[in-house]
């Protein structure tokens, strides 16, 4: 496992549980919070436009 993130994805910047900021790349695609042992995912869902009323 490699200690710096892949280039292709965003690094968060704290733990949506903790609010630690100690956060290590763990898999492909999750992290793993220091702090308080849990591992996490953030996804992009996407973008929504904005509804046109006439």
């Amino acid at each position: 496992m490699s200690d710096s993130p892949s280039p292709s994805r965003a690094a968060p910047f704290y733990c949506p549980y903790c609010g630690d900021e100690d956060l290590r790349p763990e898999e492909d695609t999750a992290w793993l919070c220091v702090a308080c042992r849990r591992v996490f995912a953030v996804r992009f869902v996407g973008l929504r436009t904005a509804e046109v009323s006439r």
